[in-house]
C-alpha cells in the first residue's frame, strides 16, 4: 500500500502518520527525513541537496523526487509506505507518478487532513517553551499551572518567533499557494479522501482507519 497524507501545517500529520505506519506496518518517508539522511550519508545525492541548502537555496524538484525514488526502492518499502510532505506541489506530484510508473507501482490513496485556518493558528501559535528547561506546553492542549511558568522548573515559558502570529499566517499562505493546488489534482485522480483533522485525534485516526482498512481488504491483505 502507497499512502500520501496531506495537510497544512498544524494539522496533525506528524501525530497521525506515527499512528498509521505503526497500525498498518508502512515505512514512513518524511522528505525532511531522507534529505538529511541523504547529505549525513553523503551520497551523491545528498552532496547535491548539500550544496544548495548551503547556499540557503531550496533543493530543486529533481533532486527531491530522485532522493525519494531512491528511498522507495530499498527493501523495507516494498511491503509499503507513506509519503509525509512530498510531494508539496502538483509539478512534484506528476514528478513521483513518472517514478512510480516506472517501478510499476502506484498511489492507492491520498489522505487529506482538513483543518479551518482558525484552528490551524489556534494550534501553532499556542506552543508555549520554557527557556530554562526546555519543556513545551500548549496553550490549548497542554497548558501550565500557572500562567508563563513552567510546571517542572519554575523558568519562564516564551512563545518561539517560528510560532508567532505572522509567521504562522505566512506559513499557511505558502501551503495554499503551492501545496493546496494538490487536493483539486488528486480528486480529479479519485484518490483523494478528505477527513475531519478537527476533531478529537482519536477521531481522525479512526477516520483514517476507515479509509485504509477498506483498502486492505479490496486488496485482500
Amino acid at each position: 500500500m502507497l499512502v500520501i497524507l496531506l495537510g497544512a501545517p498544524g494539522a496533525g500529520k506528524g501525530t497521525q502518520a506515527e499512528m498509521i505506519v505503526e497500525r498498518y506496518k508502512l515505512t514512513h518517508i518524511s522528505t525532511g527525513d531522507i534529505l538529511r539522511a541523504s547529505i549525513k550519508k553523503e551520497t551523491e545525492l545528498g552532496k547535491q541537496a548539500k550544496d544548495y541548502l548551503d547556499k540557503g537555496e531550496l533543493v530543486p524538484d529533481e533532486v527531491v523526487v530522485k532522493i525519494v525514488e531512491e528511498r522507495l526502492k530499498e527493501p523495507d518499502c516494498q511491503a509499503g509506505a507513506l509519503l509525509d510532505g512530498f510531494p508539496r506541489t502538483v509539478e512534484q506530484a506528476k514528478s513521483l507518478e513518472e517514478v512510480l510508473e516506472g517501478m510499476q507501482r502506484k498511489i492507492d490513496y491520498v489522505i487529506y487532513i482538513e483543518v479551518t485556518e482558525d484552528e490551524l493558528i489556534s494550534r501553532l501559535t499556542g506552543r508555549r517553551i520554557c527557556r530554562d528547561c526546555g519543556a513545551t506546553y500548549h496553550l490549548k492542549f497542554n497548558p501550565p499551572q500557572v500562567r508563563n511558568v513552567c510546571d517542572q522548573c519554575g523558568g519562564e515559558l516564551y512563545q518561539r518567533e517560528d510560532d508567532s502570529m505572522e509567521t504562522v499566517k505566512q506559513r499557511i499562505k505558502v501551503y495554499r499557494e503551492q501545496t493546496e493546488p494538490l487536493i483539486e489534482y488528486y480528486r480529479r485522480k479519485s484518490l483523494l479522501h478528505a477527513v475531519d483533522g478537527d476533531q478529537d485525534i482519536n477521531k481522525v485516526h479512526q477516520q483514517l482507519q476507515e479509509v485504509l482498512d477498506n483498502n486492505s481488504r479490496s486488496e485482500g491483505v
